[in-house]
């Protein structure tokens, strides 16, 4: 019996006990995905402009995507660009092509990637779990204007989330 128990107290410190196989990362939800592209579009509307909107998760996959009705349609990949863009560096576009001059035009050669202001980082805890990008409205500046307007209004949701 005194072997039984050694045998299982070796067993049970073999692993540390801080080990973890799984880890609890947080993703954005269809949901608030759904409403940050709404909410940029509606922004934009309200100064007459008609753009493309795009949601993407940290892996860069988009999660919502919405082009308004008279935007051009060449303004859906452009917005995921941005978006990809955001992904690779962790801060928006404007600061990504402002901080680094020295590799902006080479990034700018990426088919996925584009470096104009319009796409921002959407974080939880202050980390980066995606992007929301905007492309259509006249000059770069007011492409990021509508997408900041839009995480501001939503940045309750992911100060404190229903769920996680």
């Amino acid at each position: 019996m005194k072997r039984l128990f050694s045998a299982l107290a070796i067993l049970l410190t073999a692993a540390p006990a801080s080990a973890v196989d799984m880890a609890a990362i947080p993703t954005i939800g269809m949901e608030l995905a759904r409403d940050l592209t709404q909410g940029a579009i509606e922004v934009c509307r309200d100064h007459g402009w008609q753009v493309s909107v795009v949601v993407v998760g940290k892996s860069g996959d988009m999660q919502a995507a919405l082009r308004d009705t008279l935007a051009p349609r060449h303004t859906l990949p452009l917005a995921q660009r941005k978006a990809e863009a955001v992904i690779l560096s962790g801060v928006s576009t404007a600061e990504l092509r402002a901080n680094r001059p020295d590799v902006a035009m080479e990034l700018g050669n990426v088919d996925s990637l584009l470096l104009i202001e319009g796409g921002v980082p959407i974080k939880y805890a202050g980390v980066v779990i995606g992007a929301l990008a905007v492309a259509g409205a006249p000059g770069p500046r007011n492409n990021e204007r509508c997408a900041l307007a839009s995480l501001s209004k939503h940045q309750e949701r992911l100060d404190f989330p229903e769920e996680f």
